[in-house]
């Protein structure tokens, strides 16, 4: 039974990950050039991304390309662009709650919530998140371990990590900050500076 759940979630894993990872085929439809400017670009680093291990297949997340079209002007319209994903670690239901209401899908957001460390791991893996939000008083949460699981994994270098509690100290909080958290606000925060500080993170 854990074997089929395991094989469930990797299945669900890479189905998301083919909608977040293009390939160059697929960015040169979607920016109507032919696939080798975009290798152009790929290796000039104007647009970010990276080689599949042992090949020469280049891939671009998304976010990254979105990025890049609206740098350089390139119209949107050959491209489905989806709501902010933004992934909650907090085990508070009341706080969840409250981050799915303010960050909800009218306000273009898509927020997936879980309480445990276990949990982050999976949904990080299958959203590939722009904004991780991590409440870094949870038992089970090590901060340090989970930046690195983020900056190892393929298409997540550009994932943004905003840290709360309502535990730690505002110098606490500057200490979390410095393992490499964009973010430090205390519960309970200010919902419209949290919302100011994830539109900053994920402006064009």
């Amino acid at each position: 039974m854990h074997c089929m759940t395991h094989r469930v979630l990797k299945d669900e894993t890479t189905m998301q990950r083919s909608k977040d990872v293009l390939t160059t085929g697929q960015v040169a439809k979607i920016c109507k050039v032919a696939p080798r400017t975009v290798s152009k670009w790929f290796d000039s680093g104007q647009l970010r991304g990276y080689r599949i291990p042992g090949s020469k297949d280049r891939r671009i997340p998304l976010n990254h390309l979105i990025k890049f079209m609206r740098e350089h002007g390139i119209p949107l319209n050959g491209l489905e662009v989806g709501a902010v994903k933004i992934v909650v670690v907090d085990s508070d239901d009341a706080s969840c709650q409250l981050l799915r209401e303010a960050l909800n899908p009218s306000a273009g957001f898509d927020v997936t919530t879980v309480g445990t460390a276990f949990e982050a791991g999976i949904a990080i893996e299958s959203h590939h998140p722009a904004i991780v939000i991590v409440d870094v008083s949870l038992p089970d949460i090590k901060p340090g371990d989970l930046i690195k699981h983020i900056r190892a994994t393929d298409g997540l270098e550009e994932t943004r990590l905003i840290a709360v509690s309502g535990a730690l100290t505002d110098g606490q909080g500057q200490e979390i900050m410095q393992t490499g958290f964009d973010a430090f606000f205390k519960k309970p925060f200010d919902m419209p500076s949290l919302i100011r500080r994830i539109n900053e993170m994920t402006g064009p």
